[in-house]
């Protein structure tokens, strides 16, 4: 179980740092907007700061769920599995649609969008495998 979890904290930083990279590359129309009027964004112009946001929301998320796994019974940890994929989905959804209708953030550019939709990706990835993760039986043998 060790070994699962060590891997998934690696794969959580890489896939942090690619998305804060492409949340960093916004167009030069979003990089203004964001100079002039959204200056509470500015921190999504550099690259290590969007991958540390993306990395601490994405750890509260996995150890969250482990921690619930744990402490509460089946049926109420997979209720709240489904309401965290169901966030992500729905996150995913309004992200899209926010791209495709919303003029201002149609312009942030490409990147910035996959950076967005990466960001939904691994919510949805690391729910998933929180939820099928199954725990490991204790024989009989190996407690001798």
């Amino acid at each position: 179980m060790q070994r699962k979890q060590t891997i998934t904290l690696i794969a959580t930083a890489f896939f942090s740092i690619i998305s804060g990279y492409l949340l960093s590359a916004i167009s030069l129309v979003g990089r203004v907007g964001i100079g002039l009027f959204y200056q509470q964004y500015r921190f999504l112009k550099i690259w290590w700061k969007g991958a540390l946001l993306v990395f601490a929301v994405w750890s509260f998320v996995w150890i969250f769920q482990l921690l619930v796994r744990k402490k509460i019974n089946v049926v109420r940890a997979n209720v709240l599995h489904s309401i965290f994929l169901i966030l992500g989905i729905v996150g995913m959804y309004f992200s899209y649609n926010d791209f495709s209708h919303t003029i201002s953030h149609r312009w942030l550019g490409e990147r910035f969008h996959l950076g967005v939709y990466l960001f939904w990706s691994g919510w949805l990835a690391l729910t998933i495998s929180v939820w099928v993760q199954t725990e490991p039986k204790i024989s009989a043998a190996t407690t001798l």
